[in-house]
């Protein structure tokens, strides 16, 4: 009796392990795959880049990025709050000021870095923002059609050197999220009159810094406000001639930033699995796919540098402070002046 008691207790504990076993694969089977959507304002030749890191690192992961300039991704989020659900789970754009709309706001996910103290530049002590790739607004020109003595030099020059009426190109800032950081650190350094300045030399207007590189090229355009990144791409992947010139008078650094939007507004309901990528971004890995895009760490163990730029360091010692609450609150303001005062005149 014993040993029948005994066998129908292993053949039920069998039984059991089996069934466990069929349930969680079962369970892994049916499992739907981590969605995740990015709102980003990388240049798309950059979201390639980065996106061939991501999928090695999060295999089954369907990670989808969403280009824009940071204007229309704005636009966008005004939009879609309407509906009461944004469109995407991260969001990467230039102007590091929105941040502190959308936390006032209440759309973002707090959530706590823990390698923070390796990072080089500000973030929210709250932790709804970090910086995760840092760009330079600089000066570009085409060495082949014109010399650097005969054009401006810095971005003062390039509002009142009336010799390049006409002739200087420049992103629109309502469109553009590191161009209207530009234009609010210029007026707030030169004033007023330094868009009035600006809208006398009638600047071209481009829509992508693909149609600034070919009117560079062409020669339609002396000099250009540009990011260096997108010369240091050009230069690398088409030999391209272009010369960026640091502006005499500082480089506009902006430490762009990383924000996870939270259940409340998230696409997919997922903060926590937008945790995962936000910190792979900010981890060593995520930081020297940024550097292969050509733009700088926001790590200070980072030594790698974007191919064909200097040392942050370098850059950091000749640059304009930003006044980020400035920006923030005078955002609006600025990019209606801008409209008057530039593109009414052109």
């Amino acid at each position: 009796m014993k040993k029948i008691i005994s066998l129908m207790f292993v053949f039920c504990l069998a039984f059991l392990v089996l069934g466990c076993q069929n349930v969680k694969k079962t369970a892994v089977v049916n499992q739907e795959p981590v969605k995740i959507i990015i709102y980003t304002s990388m240049y798309e030749e950059i979201i390639t880049t980065v996106r061939s890191n991501l999928q090695r690192q999060f295999p089954g992961w369907h990670i989808e990025f969403v280009y824009g300039g940071t204007g229309l991704i704005q636009q966008r989020i005004t939009a879609e709050k309407q509906s009461g659900r944004l469109g995407c789970d991260i969001l990467m754009v230039a102007d590091p000021s929105y941040s502190m709309e959308l936390k006032e706001a209440g759309m973002l996910h707090s959530f706590r870095y823990r390698d923070a103290a390796n990072l080089a530049f500000d973030y929210d002590p709250q932790g709804y923002w970090y910086p995760v790739r840092v760009s330079n607004m600089v000066l570009a020109y085409n060495p082949s059609r014109s010399s650097r003595n005969s054009i401006p030099n810095s971005f003062f020059n390039f509002a009142d050197d009336t010799r390049m009426a006409g002739t200087i190109s420049m992103r629109n800032p309502l469109v553009s999220g590191t161009t209207m950081v530009t234009i609010a650190v210029l007026l707030e350094k030169y004033g007023n009159g330094y868009f009035d300045a600006l809208g006398w030399q009638k600047p071209m207007i481009d829509y992508g810094a693909e149609e600034t590189i070919r009117k560079l090229e062409s020669g339609e355009s002396s000099v250009a406000m540009i990011l260096e990144e997108s010369i240091l791409r050009i230069r690398q992947e088409n030999n391209s001639r272009l010369e960026i010139i640091y502006p005499t008078d500082g480089v506009v650094v902006i430490p762009s930033t990383v924000m996870i939007v939270n259940d409340r507004w998230n696409a997919n309901r997922n903060a926590a699995a937008a945790e995962t990528i936000a910190a792979w971004f900010l981890s060593m890995e995520g930081q020297n796919a940024i550097v292969d895009g050509w733009m700088h760490s926001v790590r200070k163990d980072v030594t790698q540098l974007p191919h064909g730029s200097v040392p942050i360091e370098q850059i950091l010692t000749n640059s304009i402070p930003v006044n980020w609450e400035n920006v923030f609150n005078q955002r609006q303001d600025i990019q209606k002046r801008f409209e008057e005062s530039i593109l009414a005149r052109r």
